[in-house]
């Protein structure tokens, strides 16, 4: 038991299967929170990464207060599965988005838990259902894709398949809402979750508009960042057309502006990502990038993001 504030309680503890950019942010974020980790994951280089990603993250998670006046906990790798998954209530499968490799994983990990002990994909793509194929005890197994970085992006969605019970649903819930994270469960699966078939959507056009000659990759991404990219930070794409036609609200402007909705619809298209089109893309992202190495890209997007929540958490 550990003192705080006057107070004695329990640290929880969690399994994290796969120390990789997803494992090792989220064991940030659960270590600035308090929660001791324990990781395990294959591959010779695992530790290093895991320093990597952890020591980048924890400076993020200071700035934002997080875990603050709280004991902070601890991680390790352990040198098997069953170590370190014995005595965990929960446990967050983060390896590779290879379907066959996951559903092995996901029905060894089941053998080495106990019986109470929730298990979490974070898997970015593949249902539940898929996921639960070789399990003796799916009723247990959902999603828990967290957006990444995962230890600054709140947002979690919740899946589960019509085989997962809503317990195993309601502590992951429970507990991603203890860590400061934002769940939205989703009402049934759905490939690529909620916020990847929205980003999937953009994403299509943006790689369209380019692919039509009608911008430059630089000016795609500008536009978003710029405009309705600061929009979203604020409100979702819903509540934003609620305040797009005066008093009126959603009603009106589905009424009178949702024509040129449906026109822009009709006329959007879905390209092929032909060598040529990725060869144009890739170019276009390398001048942007301007030399910047995805290493240093990624400090300064984290440290934007961090600056950026802390402005909605003081508006909130």
């Amino acid at each position: 038991m550990i003192e705080s504030h006057g107070s004695e309680y329990a640290l929880p503890v969690v399994a994290v299967v796969g120390a990789g950019t997803i494992g090792a942010s989220l064991t940030a974020l659960f270590v600035a929170h308090g929660i001791e980790v324990r990781l395990f994951d294959k591959r010779a280089d695992a530790q290093v990464l895991l320093e990597q990603l952890v020591l980048e993250a924890l400076p993020d998670l200071d700035r934002l207060g997080i875990g603050h006046g709280v004991p902070r906990g601890n991680y390790r790798l352990w040198p098997t599965l069953q170590e370190a998954c014995h005595g965990v209530t929960l446990v967050i499968e983060a390896t590779a988005e290879r379907l066959d490799a996951k559903q092995c994983l996901l029905a060894e990990i089941e053998t080495v838990v106990s019986a109470e002990a929730v298990i979490a994909s974070t898997t970015s793509s593949f249902l539940p259902s898929q996921l639960q194929v070789r399990m003796t005890s799916p009723a247990r197994l959902l999603v828990a894709h967290p957006f990444n970085p995962p230890h600054l992006v709140p947002l979690v969605e919740i899946v589960g398949s019509s085989r997962t019970q809503g317990w195993a649903i309601d502590r992951v819930i429970e507990f991603f809402t203890s860590v400061g994270r934002k769940p939205v469960r989703l009402n049934r699966e759905s490939v690529g979750h909620l916020a990847n078939r929205l980003t999937a959507a953009l994403y299509r056009e943006a790689v369209s508009l380019v692919a039509d000659g009608i911008a430059t990759v630089q000016d795609v991404d500008d536009a978003v960042r710029y405009g309705p990219g600061l929009r979203w930070a604020v409100m979702g794409p819903h509540m934003i057309y609620h305040l797009a036609a005066g008093d009126g609200g959603y009603r009106q402007y589905l009424e009178h502006l949702g024509p040129t909705q449906e026109a822009r619809w009709k006329d959007l298209r879905t390209p092929a990502l032909t060598r040529e089109l990725c060869d144009q893309l890739v170019a276009g992202v390398e001048l942007a990038a301007k030399g910047a190495s995805v290493g240093e890209l990624r400090l300064q997007r984290d440290s934007t993001l961090v600056s950026v929540l802390r402005a909605i958490n003081k508006a909130e």
